[in-house]
């Protein structure tokens, strides 16, 4: 018993790294600063909350259904890919070429989009979940997926304290340039998602 108990930790373990880089908290802190600044605290915290339980609903159900649909549907990683890239590309720019916050007229949904997926959990949170299931097991992957998501969560509530010591004008600017950053990931995922389906085409070619 303790034998299978020790596998299955180091199972969990070895899962959760690479999802914990793949989804990379850290580094979305300042898209999630600037994609909720502006917002009062009970507001944040809301989305917040939605963000999280889209994240987790999109996870748990692409762990056990995404192979499944994806091939039903004819859909592709490189498709949500391109998707997932346009529509962060869209609120990045009206972020950035407008002076009204777009998330402020429309925080009921910034948390489901772009927070909880695709930054939280996007394609590559995606296909790392579905390449670990197979080798260290279902269960052991969702656990790593849904303890990511919870530290994501631990980590976006110290934002209010950073965006008090930014202060109005540091917290605007730090929304400028995150605009900029999702913008420039965005260009990243269309890219990625266009080369590798012309990849995929051009294995196809005989």
């Amino acid at each position: 018993m303790g034998e299978w108990v020790a596998e299955r930790v180091m199972s969990f373990l070895m899962a959760f790294v690479p999802i914990f880089f793949a989804v990379d908290a850290p580094g979305v802190l300042p898209l999630y600063i600037g994609l909720t600044e502006g917002m009062e605290s009970d507001v944040r915290r809301r989305v917040l909350r939605q963000s999280l339980i889209t994240a987790f609903i999109v996870a748990a159900g692409f762990v056990f259904f995404g192979k499944t649909i994806f091939v039903l549907m004819g859909i592709t990683v490189e498709d949500f890919m391109v998707a997932g890239g346009a529509l962060l590309f869209i609120i990045a720019a009206m972020d950035l070429v407008t002076e009204s916050k777009y998330t402020r007229r429309v925080p009921e949904t910034v948390g489901a989009v772009p927070l909880g997926t695709p930054l939280i959990i996007g394609p590559a949170t995606l296909t790392m979940a579905l390449m670990l299931t197979g080798v260290y097991g279902l269960w052991e992957t969702l656990a790593a997926v849904v303890v990511n998501i919870l530290l994501a969560g631990v980590i976006f509530m110290g934002a209010d304290t950073l965006t008090r010591l930014l202060g109005p004008a540091g917290s605007r600017a730090l929304s400028k340039v995150a605009g900029l950053i999702l913008a420039a990931i965005a260009v990243m995922m269309i890219r990625r998602g266009l080369a590798g389906a012309l990849a995929a085409v051009a294995a196809k070619q005989p």
